[in-house]
């Protein structure tokens, strides 16, 4: 028992210091892909700020207008949800993206908190799937993601870059040249948002039921993964944690330990039964929420249990019968 506590206190400690906000010069951008970031040591004194909760989010929204409504007893279920901070989504570069994030990661940073924030904007996304969309070429995504990272310059965020990007490349939807395309892109992500002192980088990995571990890496290296902080891992899925557990720790091991979030936001009855012909990741029946989000896990490689796909929200109309997605927002991904 002493030595889960020890750990988790220097795991916290040191999640603290890289979400600080420092006055040094910005970090080096790395240009060996196989090159891991060393994961730099916290003052004895740090202390780890919790997650923000935004009052604007689609599920805080949607209780204050079931009370408005006089819906009493669904507000109180649904506070649920709306009462636990959920990751922020960017999907797109429609005018004033930029200027969103700075309010997001400035308010947080007013409340002593850290915002989660989800960056899905690759091209190609989805491979033209339910989540089509994205940036139209390579430059256009570079200037993209500079203008994301000049947004939260000066404040403190946790990213979550590119869910399914890496492992849909892996699982051959693209052709070669679109893979190394895209590998390099997601690099330089990597670079220009962990020169800022106060972002901390964590880009996707999947998750156990989708690319092994052993495939994973690889491609993941050549995506700046060890130039993170490290990687997310369960995002919009259903794997439970302990499955999602066991992938990390594999994969932090062919990552020269980088640390890692798992997304528990519905795995709380795990992954539905496959089905022949079934989209089993299609708002699945009988799932339920996972662990609440959380920067305290106990555990020294898993930096945080969070939100990342906002529960509640419909996968989108890929199933028969199954409701469209809400406006603006991703539908469920890791096929």
């Amino acid at each position: 028992m002493a030595r889960h506590r020890h750990r988790k206190g220097r795991r916290a400690g040191l999640l603290a210091a890289l979400l600080g906000v420092t006055t040094a010069a910005a970090v080096a951008l790395a240009h060996d892909p196989a090159e891991p970031a060393a994961l730099r040591t916290p003052p004895a004194t740090a202390a780890t700020p919790g997650l923000y909760l935004d009052p604007g989010g689609l599920a805080p929204r949607y209780v204050r207008n079931l009370r408005a409504s006089g819906r009493h007893a669904e507000a109180a279920v649904m506070r649920r949800i709306a009462d636990q901070p959920a990751a922020t989504w960017f999907t797109d570069a429609r005018p004033g993206f930029a200027e969103r994030a700075r309010r997001l990661v400035t308010t947080a940073g007013a409340a002593g908190r850290v915002p989660v924030v989800t960056l899905y904007f690759i091209p190609h996304r989805d491979c033209r799937q339910y989540s089509a969309g994205g940036a139209r070429d390579a430059r256009t995504y570079q200037n993209w993601i500079s203008s994301m990272a000049a947004a939260m310059r000066g404040r403190r965020a946790l990213v979550i870059l590119e869910p399914d990007a890496v492992a849909q490349a892996v699982s051959g939807c693209l052709a070669p040249r679109a893979v190394a395309t895209r590998y390099r892109l997601l690099a330089h992500a990597v670079d220009t948002l962990r020169a800022e002192p106060g972002v901390t980088v964590y880009l996707d990995a999947g998750h156990p039921g989708w690319i092994s571990a052993a495939r994973m890496a690889p491609a993941l290296r050549r995506s700046g993964a060890t130039r993170a902080r490290g990687f997310a891992i369960n995002v919009a899925n259903f794997q439970t944690t302990g499955a999602n557990l066991r992938y990390g720790t594999e994969l932090s091991r062919l990552l020269s330990g980088r640390h890692f979030v798992v997304d528990t936001s519905r795995n709380g009855n795990g992954p539905a039964r496959r089905v022949k012909g079934d989209r089993h990741w299609c708002n699945p029946p009988g799932r339920r929420l996972g662990r609440a989000p959380t920067l305290r896990t106990g555990r020294e490689l898993v930096d945080a249990y969070l939100w990342v796909k906002r529960p509640g929200e419909s996968d989108g109309a890929c199933g028969a019968g199954a409701p469209p997605q809400v406006s603006g927002t991703p539908p469920m991904l890791g096929r």
